[in-house]
């Protein structure tokens, strides 16, 4: 049986249905600034930025034990919002770990895969965290640790986006699922696929997504310098530029 929930989201645009996904203990938001600038200017698409359960308005029911059941709630979210026709599906960090999820289980309703600094497993030579602009004495300890160019302008940012979502998340509802934060493996995505890591991402590495070109057939991967695992804030015109190639690579594959 299908988990439920309720689950929170915002739109904008009309057309090809693509659903974006937040990583953990942010919401929607963050998603929505830093996806929406290179997704706006094309045209035929409505995007959608849903709060994952356990943050911002989604609650988190006492039946979400694991990494699976949550993948079971947006593959709901996702049928109720597109009415059943293939969509696009773009994550960051754990939100790209549940969109891969969502596409290896329903590869017939997926059109295309983007992952943007994927948590995965398998993570592994992860970088010391290191500041390449700025004073390296802005903002706070989570700023501090999460961005890797240091700058006013991504501390606005980090500020607008990121951390007012932190009193809205449901810390013990996202500790219970963390306890079973591993997806039931299954085979992966075949279709037109995404792969943006950060080279200093300290959170997730980037050795792990590089892997993913060896069993996704039809992956382009890109490795960022310059970037850490708040690569969609710090890198934006280059994402929007392989965003942009993926999305047509999906409009060639029909």
């Amino acid at each position: 049986m299908r988990t439920r929930a309720s689950v929170h989201s915002v739109e904008h645009g009309t057309g090809r249905p693509v659903l974006v996904l937040h990583g953990a203990e942010v919401d929607h938001r963050e998603a929505e600034a830093c996806f929406e600038p290179a997704l706006d200017g094309v045209g035929g698409l409505r995007r959608f930025y849903p709060d994952l359960p356990g943050m911002g308005r989604t609650p988190a029911p006492e039946t979400l034990r694991g990494a699976d059941d949550v993948v079971d709630v947006l593959l709901g979210f996702a049928d109720e919002v597109t009415g059943g026709a293939p969509y696009l599906l773009a994550g960051h960090s754990a939100g790209g770990y549940l969109a891969q999820g969502m596409a290896a289980r329903r590869p017939d309703r997926v059109a295309g895969l983007a992952l943007v600094c994927p948590l995965l497993t398998g993570t592994r030579d992860v970088p010391e965290h290191r500041v390449v602009a700025g004073s390296g004495d802005l903002g706070d300890d989570v700023f501090r640790g999460y961005f890797v160019v240091q700058t006013p302008e991504m501390l606005e940012r980090y500020e607008r986006f990121v951390a007012p979502a932190a009193a809205l998340v449901d810390g013990a509802a996202l500790e219970r699922i963390g306890g079973r934060w591993e997806l039931t493996p299954a085979p992966p995505y075949p279709g037109p696929t995404l792969v943006v890591a950060g080279r200093l991402d300290s959170t997730v590495g980037y050795a792990a997504a590089v892997d993913l070109l060896a069993t996704h057939p039809h992956a382009s991967l890109a490795v960022l310098d310059d970037a850490g695992h708040a690569l969609p804030h710090e890198q934006p015109d280059l994402l929007r530029g392989l965003l942009t190639g993926w999305l047509a690579r999906v409009g060639r594959s029909g």
